[in-house]
């Protein structure tokens, strides 16, 4: 009984010694604050610092012109693709201004050639101009939301849809609006 009461009185001092060096930290740390201001304690886990190089690399991933341009590439594939798909699916083949029809393998491979080009300039552009026109728009507004997408749908649209003529940009406007704004609400 005596041991348990002699291990008792020493955990209250390791206590009080803890609860002492803790108290006295404070104002140690009031002193800091008054000579250089307040303190600032980044939130979440401790990160080591990142090399100028890596820095760099971010910076220009997250430019405009890059996600542009990273749209447009990738737009023209995707188009190309999508180009070759229809091209082998159409049933109507090249034909020649005799009127025959030209099944060879060298009309069809052209064929698929000017579709895929064709297709994936169209699907480049439109990548293009969405993704520069909502870096842009999220950069002015400071915020990522779902309102970058419709508004830069609506730019792309209405600018695609102005060579045929106002009606025609404001139904492109309102047409990308509406798909942007339901691509963001699914995919959010």
């Amino acid at each position: 009984m005596a041991d348990t009461r002699e291990q008792h009185d020493s955990n209250e001092e390791n206590i009080l010694t803890q609860t002492t060096t803790f108290t006295s930290v404070i104002p140690m740390l009031e002193e800091l604050r008054r000579q250089k201001g307040p303190i600032d304690i980044p939130p979440g886990l401790p990160q080591s610092p990142r090399p100028p190089q890596q820095i760099k690399i971010e910076n220009i991933m997250e430019s405009c012109v890059f996600k542009s341009t990273l749209a447009g590439v990738l737009g023209y594939l995707l188009g190309a693709g999508f180009g070759i798909f229809t091209a082998g699916l159409d049933t109507s083949m090249p034909t020649s201004v005799s009127g025959q029809v030209d099944t060879s393998a060298r009309a069809v491979f052209r064929e698929m050639g000017q579709r895929a080009s064709s297709y994936g300039k169209n699907f480049g552009v439109v990548g293009a101009m969405f993704s520069g026109t909502e870096c842009v728009v999220e950069s002015y507004r400071g915020k990522s939301d779902w309102k970058n997408g419709t508004l830069s749908g609506c730019i792309t649209g209405g600018a695609i849809g102005l060579r045929a003529g106002g009606k025609a940009a404001l139904l492109g406007c309102a047409g990308f609006a509406a798909f942007s704004t339901a691509i963001d609400y699914y995919l959010r």
